[in-house]
């Protein structure tokens, strides 16, 4: 890349950084996300029991269940990154400002990125954080042979910070999603759907090597293998294998918006 190109690529950026942080949508957005993600894990820890007989259940899996829900708030900020400047006419001045429609598309990936990744990781690190406080009331202690959450442990840092990378790859899935498809509120359906229909369809399915597929092809299922820390052997994917899965998703979406972006008229 040329060191003009690098030059626009910053203007971009930066203007793009403008637009994140003074639109006060998108702010309410991203408070949303720590709340949701670190509220829902806290409520799902809480909810469970762990018997004398034998937990079960993955603790870490569980103090970041919020995640699950915690995502619509990223798709919903990505898709209005492009679907808001669209619906106003205003990415008019934007292609004007920036002729080159892959060098806008590239400053709002790398905005939304590094802001997901500082926002998203103060999600998971509370989640981590309720979860340690909330799962020894479940039953999740030393004598149920479960020690308490803490990242100084592998597994836990690869699930948490697994999560943080899911969250990033799920709003570069949105946003190209956004970019194909313009409209904001047919972006975010879309994009909410093909987060949630594979689990839909795993639970409707009943042929196990059919629901293994869908575990291992879908981007939610695939992505949210990352948290697993327990039982890895059984699992439908790999934890970096699953997210992988969802990064090839991503890839594949930023290349659709971005071909059309160049293709259609704005």
């Amino acid at each position: 890349m040329s060191a003009l190109d690098l030059t626009a690529l910053r203007r971009a950026c930066r203007a793009e950084w403008t637009k994140l942080r003074t639109e006060a949508g998108h702010g309410r957005l991203l408070l949303g996300l720590v709340l949701v993600t670190a509220g829902v894990g806290a409520a799902v820890s809480a909810g469970v029991r762990c018997p004398a007989a034998g937990c079960g259940q993955d603790q870490v899996r569980l103090s970041l269940a919020g995640v699950t829900v915690g995502q619509a708030l990223v798709a919903i900020t990505a898709v209005l990154l492009v679907g808001n400047e669209y619906g106003t006419g205003l990415i008019r001045t934007t292609f004007a400002a920036v002729p080159r429609r892959g060098t806008v598309l590239a400053a709002k990936a790398a905005v939304l990125s590094g802001t997901v990744l500082v926002v998203g990781g103060a999600a998971v690190l509370a989640s981590v954080l309720a979860g340690r406080l909330v799962l020894p009331g479940s039953g999740y202690t030393a004598e149920h042979g479960y020690a308490p959450l803490s990242l100084a442990d592998g597994p836990t840092l690869r699930a948490a910070a697994g999560s943080v990378v899911y969250l990033v790859l799920v709003a570069l899935l949105a946003l190209g999603v956004a970019a194909a498809v313009r409209d904001a509120a047919a972006a975010v359906g879309a994009v909410l759907a093909l987060l949630y229909l594979f689990p839909l369809l795993s639970h409707v399915v009943t042929d196990p090597q059919l629901q293994r597929l869908l575990a291992r092809i879908g981007p939610m299922p695939a992505g949210l293998a990352i948290q697993a820390t327990t039982d890895l052997r059984h699992l439908p994917i790999g934890p970096w294998a699953g997210l992988g899965v969802l990064a090839l998703w991503a890839a594949a979406m930023l290349l659709l918006g971005g071909t059309l972006l160049r293709l259609r008229d704005a």
